[in-house]
């Protein structure tokens, strides 16, 4: 598929999503989410991608929603549409993959939502994150008033929902939004790095240990751990599970093939 909006290129197993809308500061249209949730669908399907890496450039990330699309809109013209926004957001998060957002400049409304959904968020320096969404009478649509919690805890999450500020990436990383925080020259740099390090690991374990992890967060405690054993006995019919642990008693690197 042709993309007007996105840019997507896949090198060494790893593929990149870029946001292309700088003339306005990659604002998340319907036709953005769109083409998101197309990328990541098809990148989901293939099996050369080992990790996915989302992100906007190093001059903004995206600048939130395109609100000249839902100015005039009515409460059931909104409750009928198909909202873009939440299936792209859902498959990202779904994806059997590791994804991480690499997030410089502005990370506010959809745009924060949209990093949420990450499995790892790498934070440039002058990286702003905030849902602003309350000061336009409305409130996070996209999954933020439930990802944010389960992110940052309840009081945090509560008070950049209703004041709607921004806060800065060292502020993101002190409360656990972001994992880590780098220089803006750096960004890409450290999104490779760990996409490497991810993608040189077994790919049906990483893709277990996602859905352990979010479908766990979904269930009581001791469904989630009957969910896990699950999850772990499974893992012990893959032929990198026998590579792996062939690997480590014979103290080589293990040579993994997703399979």
């Amino acid at each position: 598929m042709a993309y007007e909006t996105i840019i997507v290129q896949i090198e060494e197993g790893i593929a990149t999503i870029t946001l292309n809308r700088p003339m306005v500061l990659n604002a998340l249209s319907n036709q953005v989410f769109n083409e998101i949730a197309e990328a990541a669908s098809t990148l989901s399907a293939d099996p050369s991608v080992r990790v996915v890496i989302i992100t906007g450039g190093e001059k903004v990330f995206a600048a939130g929603a395109d609100i000249g699309q839902m100015a005039a809109a009515t409460a059931v013209e909104v409750m009928n549409s198909d909202r873009p926004s939440q299936r792209a957001i859902n498959i990202i998060e779904n994806m059997p993959k590791p994804v991480i957002a690499a997030v410089a400049g502005f990370a506010l409304g959809g745009g924060c939502e949209l990093t949420l959904a990450a499995d790892v968020r790498i934070a440039a320096d002058n990286a702003q994150f905030g849902l602003p969404e309350i000061k336009l009478g409305i409130l996070p649509g996209a999954g933020g008033t439930q990802r944010l919690p389960r992110l940052i805890g309840v009081g945090r999450a509560k008070e950049m929902i209703f004041t709607g500020n921004f806060i800065s990436a060292e502020e993101a990383w002190r409360i656990g939004l972001v994992n880590k925080v780098v220089p803006v020259d750096q960004l890409f740099i450290e999104a490779k790095k760990m996409a490497k390090r991810f993608a040189a690991l077994g790919a049906v374990a990483l893709s277990m240990a996602k859905s352990a992890v979010n479908e766990g967060l979904k269930m009581d405690l001791e469904t989630g751990l009957q969910y896990e054993n699950k999850c772990f006995n499974l893992l012990f019919a893959t032929e990198d599970q026998k590579e792996g642990m062939k690997a480590f008693l014979e103290k080589r690197p293990a040579n993994f093939q997703g399979r």
